[in-house]
């Protein structure tokens, strides 16, 4: 299994981090995903990367969410392009974690579709997946999106919530999958209409620790461990075998996060 999206560099494991990473090794993760937000946590994601080399892979990016009154967005940006031009060994996995977040407040979603359009062309210059951030924002996320059909982009829609249709304008654009998650092991979870309508070639498993926790743990803290039970919970709901999903869903990161070793 690869978690293809997860914050354990979070300060939320600061006093167990080592045992979280044993934990989620020992439930047969083979690999975990890290999405930057911004500079002030740039150096706890790398140095948990170096400290886990070939287990625990970077990507680079600029949250949303970190552009929201924050003059100075255009310097993250710089700083996440000068990561990029000096990468560490290993390289970044992909971009990210990127997108729109109207959530909070609608008023800077002129800042945040800039940003977003600056981290889609670093994309398309590195050949790298984009990691995408979409929350109360799916029409906009469209739109900006189309504007790149077949120009060869790929990435995740992190914790997809968006319609059929949106899976389905965004795989019109270039080859997206959907980033399934904690909420598929949830009673009234919307993956289990959804779920059976979608291609199993266009799904990979995420955690998103320390946030979205699954059943049984849900209302705690969560961590890449985990992803076995949201393995156990997508199997189900598509009728596959956990180990068949495994195997797909481990195809389809290898697809999508081309740098890395099979």
């Amino acid at each position: 299994m690869t978690d293809t999206h997860s914050h354990m560099f979070d300060g939320a494991f600061d006093d167990d981090r080592d045992d979280a990473l044993r934990r989620a090794r020992e439930a047969g993760v083979e690999r975990i995903l890290c999405p930057a937000i911004d500079s002030d946590s740039h150096d706890a994601m790398l140095a948990m990367c170096r400290a886990n080399p070939g287990f625990c892979v970077p990507m680079m990016g600029l949250h949303p969410t970190s552009v929201n009154d924050n003059p100075r967005w255009e310097r993250e940006l710089a700083i996440v392009e000068a990561h990029l031009a000096s990468p560490p060994e290993g390289g970044f996995c992909a971009i990210g974690e990127v997108g729109l977040d109207l959530h909070w407040s609608r008023d800077f979603l002129a800042e945040q579709t800039a940003a977003f359009e600056w981290q889609i062309d670093l994309a398309m210059r590195y050949d790298l997946p984009l990691a995408i951030h979409t929350r109360e924002a799916w029409e906009e996320m469209c739109l900006v999106l189309e504007k790149y059909t077949g120009r060869g982009l790929r990435g995740v829609l992190h914790a997809f919530s968006g319609t059929l249709e949106d899976y389905r304008r965004v795989r019109a654009v270039g080859d997206f999958v959907l980033g399934v998650g904690g909420s598929v092991t949830y009673k009234k979870s919307r993956w289990k209409e959804l779920l059976p309508a979608i291609d199993p070639t266009h799904i990979v498993l995420e955690t998103d620790a320390p946030w979205l926790t699954p059943e049984p743990f849900r209302g705690r803290r969560n961590e890449s461990s985990y992803l076995t039970y949201i393995l156990t919970a997508a199997a189900t709901i598509l009728d596959l075998t956990p180990t068949r999903l495994d195997q797909l869903t481990t195809e389809n990161t290898h697809r999508i996060f081309r740098a890395l070793t099979p």
